[in-house]
């Protein structure tokens, strides 16, 4: 009993340090609030003034919220977290400590998750005063979301621990795959405009099935039953992730070790 309320308090340590480091960061807390604001703004201009593109705009929220902001604050959060652990040198300091390493992957996901839920806040905050709508199941957009921020920090921990060394990587790595993720993903425009080439290597971008996914409720009212290749397909794609992301986490612990 001891030992699990000192892994809680563990956890919820690590998660309130990094989330301090957040609000410290003003510029990077700017960048993180007016990236997906200017862009729902902007997407909620085209399409008021296009009342035939109107119907567009509850999709185009829900694209931005899991293609944009999601994607470069859990996945691109997760990933600088790892890199500045590591210009810091606190990673082979946190070894020598009782923290529990389990206790400080949680403690990540935690700070991600909460951060996740207060841009959903704003962003839909946003959507609805310029006139989106959210049309199905609360709870079944709520799954989806949390299955995606999972993914996201998942990857997040394999891409940092694998190949980030540096903050300044953490810009460059995610410039160059970001934008072919967010448009093969459906992000900015449907898929099926894209050339049948384009379309069927979209396929395998794990963003596609998460909009699709997270449009079809957030849209189009859609369910369980009608979305359920979608729903499958991120279940397990969450799975691998955070198992992808847990591995390669010890695999940074055992390297941090051996020095």
């Amino acid at each position: 009993m001891q030992s699990s309320h000192l892994f809680v308090l563990q956890t919820r340590a690590v998660a309130e340090r990094l989330l301090l480091e957040q609000w410290r960061q003003k510029r990077g807390l700017i960048f993180w609030a007016v990236f997906p604001s200017t862009m729902m703004l902007l997407f909620g201009l085209v399409y008021a003034h296009n009342a035939s593109m109107r119907a567009g705009l509850d999709a185009a929220a829900a694209g931005i919220l899991i293609g944009a902001a999601l994607f470069f604050s859990c996945l691109g959060g997760t990933v600088a977290v790892i890199a500045a652990e590591r210009e810091r040198g606190t990673l082979p300091r946190l070894l020598t400590t009782p923290l529990h390493p389990a206790a400080y992957f949680l403690g990540v996901v935690i700070a991600q998750l909460l951060l996740a839920v207060m841009q959903v806040v704003m962003l839909y905050s946003i959507a609805l005063l310029i006139g989106a709508k959210y049309q199905g199941s609360i709870f079944l957009g709520g799954l989806i979301l949390l299955l995606s921020v999972f993914s996201y920090v998942g990857m997040g921990f394999f891409l940092g621990a694998r190949f980030a060394r540096r903050s300044e990587e953490v810009v460059v790595a995610l410039s160059a795959i970001g934008v072919p993720l967010l448009v093969l993903g459906g992000t900015f425009f449907p898929l099926e405009i894209m050339p049948q080439g384009m379309q069927n290597l979209a396929q395998i971008n794990p963003m596609l099935h998460m909009n699709q996914a997270f449009k079809g409720v957030a849209a189009y009212g859609k369910g369980v039953h009608e979305l359920r290749f979608e729903l499958t397909f991120l279940l397990v794609f969450c799975g691998l992730s955070l198992a992808l992301g847990v591995q390669s986490y010890r695999h940074l612990l055992g390297g941090n070790t051996s020095r």
